[in-house]
């Protein structure tokens, strides 16, 4: 049987899409502080990538006496209005890489961990329609590593999720995209992607093309009878 065509490009966000990842840290740190608590850089970097429920009961054990619920509104609500406030930091070529996928009639997903008010903010604010599908973390019932937002997003998407690549920053990100069946594309910000599982490892976005992405997926895709 012929290998399944290139379709779709499945987009996680905080830390791939966009640099979110120091706003995020910006709202753990004062939070922890509040209730006496320290904060350092070595711990907020265990919660890349990382469901927010799962964040905010790590979260919890540093001291904060909230609920789980009530840490995750919080975060959110501080991580939007800096976002507001200090703009959309994209990674370096993701824009322009979105906007070349969408010129080349290809279907996207954003597919985060992120509550979806908050995915649904960032949309808004890119600046053209990027996205047929946004899947949040609210929006399913097991998050990364489990290969459940992924295949959601593929299933809104109409495809399979043998014909996606699926772009992540994180390991718990790439487990789920590979346990999807994507191929999965690795591109690191803070922390080591090696031995994650990505089907290949970029440094960067920048000056990547729909057509580097394509290539990718024939390098990496497997047919139906040997999946």
């Amino acid at each position: 049987m012929s290998s399944p065509p290139f379709s779709a490009v499945l987009w996680d966000m905080d830390g791939t899409l966009v640099d979110t990842e120091p706003y995020w840290m910006a709202a753990e740190t004062p939070l922890i502080e509040s209730y006496g608590g320290t904060w350092s850089h070595e711990q907020a970097l265990q919660l890349v990538g990382l469901a927010l429920e799962d964040s905010a009961g790590i979260l919890q054990s540093a001291g904060v006496r909230m609920s789980r619920k009530d840490i995750v509104d919080h975060l959110t609500a501080d991580v939007m209005t800096q976002l507001s406030t200090k703009g959309v930091p994209f990674r370096p070529g993701a824009r322009e890489l979105l906007r070349a996928l969408r010129d080349a009639g290809l279907k996207t997903a954003l597919v985060t961990m992120s509550m979806r008010r908050m995915a649904d903010h960032v949309t808004s604010l890119i600046g053209f329609d990027a996205f047929d599908v946004v899947v949040g973390g609210d929006d399913v019932a097991r998050p990364k590593p489990y290969p459940d937002p992924y295949l959601q997003a593929c299933e809104a998407l109409g495809v399979s999720s043998a014909e996606a690549v699926a772009i992540e920053d994180s390991p718990t990100g790439v487990r789920a995209g590979a346990a999807s069946g994507a191929v999965t594309l690795g591109v690191p910000l803070m922390v080591s992607l090696e031995g994650a599982g990505a089907h290949e490892l970029w440094p960067t976005l920048a000056d990547r093309t729909p057509d580097d992405l394509a290539a990718l997926h024939a390098a990496h895709r497997t047919t139906p009878e040997n999946r």
